[in-house]
């Protein structure tokens, strides 16, 4: 929590103001930040200087893993996050690319679990790192990327958190995230609790020990209609005690994130928090 509030007032204090060109709006705007979680002691790291809504971003988590590519699928699984994305975007919808209603495109989970190589072939990514931790093998590229610039133009969006390396050191499992842009009031706590849930769930479906998760962000920016509601209330809140996630024990493998998982199988504890803040989303 002290990470991510030192960081807002990082923005606030000596950010510099950018227009991005994407959404026409301006924002605060400052390169590179790097957090650590602390997945051994499972230290969730929930923001609670406002209510915060971790189902959709485990749900969106299990997504990717599945490899969907159209909002439908997310929305059923638990979360709306792509329904803007996939259906708002002027440039999706004009692309030759997409699909029809709901349609994704290549990005995120489809390169994670159908990489295209240039025979046309598929690669599966996730299961050749799964296998390999699973047998206790670290081969130094024990990695995951979402990261295709030659089918960016093929999805909705260029991925925003694209890479992830595992290493295993012994049987303990680490995890380096990495991130090219972050809102910092609407995504940070988002991403933050996916990068914790990540290492958590891979490390118990491969039989490791979860440790620590390193989440390096390039790009990290506050949009100028969220920074009073940030500066006036958010920042000036103090915070409760971290809560923890309970995962349920008996989800095992890859093949049970892909069938029959819910989110019913996981939980948080101890979560307290203040007032829901509800911040502009910029499209």
């Amino acid at each position: 929590m002290k990470q991510y509030l030192d960081l807002c007032q990082r923005l606030i204090n000596k950010g510099t103001w950018i227009k991005n060109r994407r959404t026409g709006k301006r924002c605060l705007t400052a390169i590179n930040t790097d957090f650590i979680y602390d997945i051994a002691n499972n230290r969730f790291p929930l923001i609670t200087t406002r209510k915060s809504y971790w189902k959709p971003a485990i749900a969106e988590i299990l997504g990717y893993i599945r490899g969907y590519d159209s909002s439908a699928d997310f929305r059923a699984l638990g979360t709306k996050t792509w329904d803007a994305n996939s259906n708002d975007n002027q440039d999706w919808l004009n692309s030759t690319f997409r699909k029809g209603q709901d349609d994704m495109g290549r990005i995120y989970g489809v390169q994670g679990r159908r990489w295209r190589r240039p025979d046309g072939s598929m690669l599966d990514q996730l299961r050749k790192l799964v296998d390999n931790l699973s047998k206790g093998t670290d081969d130094r590229c024990e990695i995951i990327t979402f990261y295709n610039p030659g089918e960016f133009h093929m999805g909705c969006l260029r991925p925003c958190m694209h890479t992830h390396t595992f290493s295993l050191l012994n049987d303990s499992l680490y995890l380096t995230s990495y991130q090219r842009s972050c809102d910092v009031p609407l995504g940070l706590n988002f991403n933050q609790i996916q990068v914790f849930f990540l290492l958590k769930i891979i490390a118990q479906i491969t039989d490791n020990k979860a440790s620590t998760a390193f989440h390096k962000i390039v790009n990290v920016h506050i949009y100028e209609d969220q920074i009073k509601p940030m500066s006036d209330v958010q920042i000036k809140r103090i915070p409760f005690k971290a809560p923890s996630l309970y995962i349920n024990p008996d989800i095992r493998t890859l093949d049970d994130l892909e069938t029959w998982v819910t989110l019913d199988d996981f939980e948080v504890l101890g979560y307290r928090y203040h007032k829901e803040i509800k911040y502009p989303f910029a499209v």
